[in-house]
């Protein structure tokens, strides 16, 4: 038998046809003579209609909502059905009898949370969970089409890239090891050989943070590559987020509309971002009332108050060099300065964070020491410095914190399937 893709239907291609449907029943309404089904596949929504007498009114009065069925129909259109098309079914067959739906009795986040394995069959999360997929595939076609090649980095690490004090420790056989939390240590081997690199894959950060924008488990963008300046880092992130969100609108316009979302915001992300500095950071935050002095690291307070002066996507660059990483480059003339940059949005805060790599073996040499880190755990990155170093750089973006943005959603944990924060890690 051959079933027909609900969204065909809508689509007014199978008006007046006899078709077969198979999916799950959202909704159920009864009067004394006619059932009201809305049945639900992958692809959308569409009113059943059973009568008092055909041979589908015995399954309709058992059905129950989010039972599996299959039924037929002959199609007609009728603008009081939501989606304009229903199926007046003649024949219904219960493939799997759902117990009472526990989601029909409480709707409220925390519970939605609890229940995400059933929650996620919701229209809202379907709908999610195509443009993730969809800003997914664009990332990819992305950096395929600038010539980056997408590499595979170890999940299990021995050394910290972004701090031990967010390290998830595990036991590896007889070792204790880590969960990575970036894959930039290892990406930087591969540029010298392939140049150009990315990874789109899991990391993981043990902190304790509990805001919308924070998770333990997330999707992190990383390219690397070599020959390339600060500039180069600003001028990629533009592109790969314009980039994004302009084809996110044309391949998920439907999606969008029904979520609600405006894509004139959307369209509207065009390059060049503004640039502001950290000290010009600073000195707007102090304008606007923040204790907060030059060398001290912004949070997610700052961050976003900055960013609703701004309302687009906009770039903070030059940061002290005592709050960003062990491997940042510094300016000759400037050593207190770091080549690092923050892309930041509104709600959000930050969405990247990038910049230029030390690539002076003794300058890294005396960051690690300086950072407290054993050198030796790091002799092997040491080593792209001793043989043939070039000035390289990159960046990483968080995947959820970017559609949670785009799609102006109001917590983190609605842009990944399974969200994983210091509280949540079930089911």
């Amino acid at each position: 038998m051959s079933f027909v893709p609900i969204q065909e239907i809508l689509a007014g291609k199978c008006e007046g046809k006899q078709i077969s449907v198979r999916g799950w029943i959202f909704r159920k309404r009864e009067s004394k003579k006619t059932i009201f089904l809305l049945v639900r596949d992958a692809t959308g929504t569409i009113q059943s209609i059973v009568k008092e007498g055909t041979p589908a009114w015995r399954e309709a009065q058992k059905i129950t909502i989010e039972s599996s069925v299959t039924l037929d129909g002959v199609v007609r259109k009728d603008e009081r059905a939501p989606g304009g098309y229903e199926i007046p079914t003649q024949q219904m067959s219960i493939i799997g009898l759902a117990e009472t739906f526990p989601i029909t009795k409480d709707q409220s986040p925390e519970f939605l949370r609890n229940v995400r394995h059933l929650w996620l069959r919701s229209r809202k999360m379907n709908l999610i969970m195509r443009i993730r997929s969809e800003v997914l595939g664009q990332i990819h076609c992305f950096f395929r089409k600038n010539g980056f090649i997408e590499i595979s980095p170890p999940m299990f690490i021995t050394s910290a890239c972004e701090g031990g004090s967010t390290l998830f420790s595990t036991k590896y056989f007889n070792n204790d090891l880590f969960m990575t939390q970036s894959a930039q240590l290892y990406s930087e081997v591969l540029i010298y050989s392939l140049e150009k690199v990315y990874t789109c894959a899991p990391s993981f950060r043990a902190e304790k943070s509990r805001t919308i924008r924070h998770l333990c488990e997330y999707w992190h963008v990383e390219p690397e590559w070599a020959f390339a300046d600060m500039d180069d880092v600003m001028s990629v992130e533009e592109d790969l987020v314009s980039y994004v969100c302009q084809t996110i609108v044309n391949q998920c316009s439907q999606e969008l509309e029904e979520l609600g979302v405006n894509t004139e915001r959307l369209l509207e992300v065009q390059k060049p971002f503004p640039r502001i500095t950290y000290r010009e950071a600073i000195e707007r935050l102090q304008k606007r009332g923040f204790d907060i002095k030059w060398g001290e690291d912004m949070g997610y307070d700052e961050e976003k108050v900055l960013a609703e002066e701004f309302k687009e996507p906009f770039f903070v660059f030059d940061y002290p060099r005592e709050i960003k990483a062990f491997y940042c480059k510094t300016y000759k003339d400037q050593p207190e300065i770091a080549m690092s940059v923050d892309m930041l949005v509104p709600k959000v805060g930050e969405l990247t964070t990038g910049g230029a790599r030390e690539d002076d073996k003794d300058k890294l040499i005396k960051r690690i020491q300086d950072s407290g880190l054993r050198v030796d755990d790091y002799n092997w990155y040491i080593d792209l410095r001793r043989y043939g170093t070039v000035p390289h750089v990159g960046f990483g973006l968080g995947v959820e914190r970017l559609i949670m943005w785009m799609l102006n959603l109001d917590n983190i944990m609605d842009a990944i399937p399974f969200p994983r924060t210091p509280r949540r890690f079930f089911p």
